[in-house]
């Protein structure tokens, strides 16, 4: 018993389905993926956590074809283990932590505004408007592209890069996308080196520049396949997580008006976490076996993998309190969405300032805000989303 992750009806409501596999128990190998899975909490930290359970690239084939989607997923943080995941991450915080985010905490607060004032705009001006065109997509590309140093002419190129390039996250994708893929994967690498190169001869406060910059203790660099692994990296987990937490949440807070309405700033922190809880963003992250591992009583053996079901997680009664209740003030919430362990999500904290900025804007100017039509979901399952969330109001804020 498992699911059909190509099935419309699960893909609008997968939380049933996981819910019966919970009971029949923690671990289950799908056929269709070709993955065991882990749907408990417990399971699914224990994938997370277990360090002979790692995150082991390989190219996808034929290699020639894929030139760029593998030198990008080769180099990456995520995809790599210690030693080589040690260095990288000690590297790549060391220059995040040259404060970043906060320097761009009151920038992203502003750019929430004017985009949600855009929305208003739109709303008043045909009677609805798409919440994720004018406000949940763009919000963290153009933040993003900000901490990247991308100039503002060059940023409209960043999206349709990353939203051709997760494509190949997906099960069964066919040949026609995965090209399309390598094809964005291809010019945003070539984008980056020209930045690269820019950024050493005249480095900025950016991000970017800091990552050129930084040296580890023993004197060691980033490569520069690395440097753009590490960009691309940022910018597709940035932005598909963003603009899906903001997308899902408000339609659940649309679908759960108390809750709309309960919104305060002082609940704002714990509601970003409820909504990344309540429909995650990201459905399934896998790791390969480098041993014999034995997870809730399911052995996979060296060179398989299994995948923790995240949404499957966190609904879990053993951990969360009427788990499929939506709770914005909820306090105990230990859910797996920004992941766990050594990959934990180096973006958290920034993610979370954009996700509270919108929240916080949406709620000044659109406190009226009603579903204008039924959302249009898109067709993939790891990655959660909508294609579109039209909004209208009942009233409207100039605040």
């Amino acid at each position: 018993m498992t699911f059909d992750q190509r099935d419309p009806a699960f893909i609008a409501d997968p939380y049933p389905a996981f819910a019966q596999l919970r009971e029949a128990g923690e671990v289950h190998h799908h056929e269709g993926m070709d993955v065991a899975v882990a749907v408990s909490h417990a399971a699914c930290s224990a994938v997370l956590r277990h360090r002979s359970l790692g995150r082991i690239w390989s190219d996808v084939k034929p290699v020639e074809q894929f030139m760029a989607f593998n030198l990008l997923h080769r180099n990456s943080l995520l995809e790599n283990e210690p030693p080589t995941h040690t260095r990288l991450r000690r590297l790549v915080a060391a220059a995040f932590g040259r404060g970043h985010v906060e320097r761009l905490r009151p920038w992203v607060a502003d750019l929430a505004d004017r985009l949600v004032d855009e929305l208003v705009a739109k709303i008043a001006d045909v009677g609805q408007a798409d919440l994720l065109a004018h406000v949940a997509a763009p919000l963290p590309v153009e933040v993003i592209a900000e901490l990247l140093g991308v100039p503002q002419s060059d940023r409209y190129l960043l999206q349709p890069w990353s939203n051709a390039i997760v494509k190949m996250y997906e099960y069964g994708l066919p040949p026609e996308q995965q090209d399309v893929a390598e094809r964005a994967a291809a010019e945003f690498v070539a984008y980056l080196r020209e930045l690269i190169a820019l950024r050493r001869v005249s480095p900025g406060t950016d991000l970017v520049s800091d990552l050129v910059a930084v040296t580890d203790t023993d004197g060691a660099r980033l490569t520069e396949d690395e440097l753009v692994a590490t960009a691309v990296l940022l910018l597709m987990a940035g932005h598909e997580a963003t603009v899906n937490v903001i997308g899902n949440g408000v339609f659940a807070l649309m679908q759960h008006r108390s809750q709309w309405e309960r919104l305060t700033p002082e609940l704002l922190p714990t509601a970003v976490e409820e909504l990344i809880r309540y429909d995650s963003p990201l459905q399934l992250f896998e790791r390969t076996a480098t041993e014999r591992v034995e997870i809730a009583g399911h052995v996979i053996e060296p060179g398989q993998k299994i995948a923790a079901l995240l949404g499957a997680a966190a609904r879990d009664p053993l951990v969360f309190e009427n788990p499929d209740v939506l709770d914005i003030g909820r306090e105990k919430n230990q859910h797996l969405g920004f992941g766990m362990g050594i990959h934990y999500c180096l973006g958290a904290p920034l993610a979370r300032i954009e996700v509270e900025a919108a929240l916080s804007s949406l709620q000044r100017k659109l406190p009226g805000a009603v579903l204008a039509e039924e959302p249009n979901r898109r067709a993939e399952f790891v990655i959660r989303g909508l294609h579109s969330l039209s909004l209208s109001a009942d009233s409207v804020s100039g605040a």
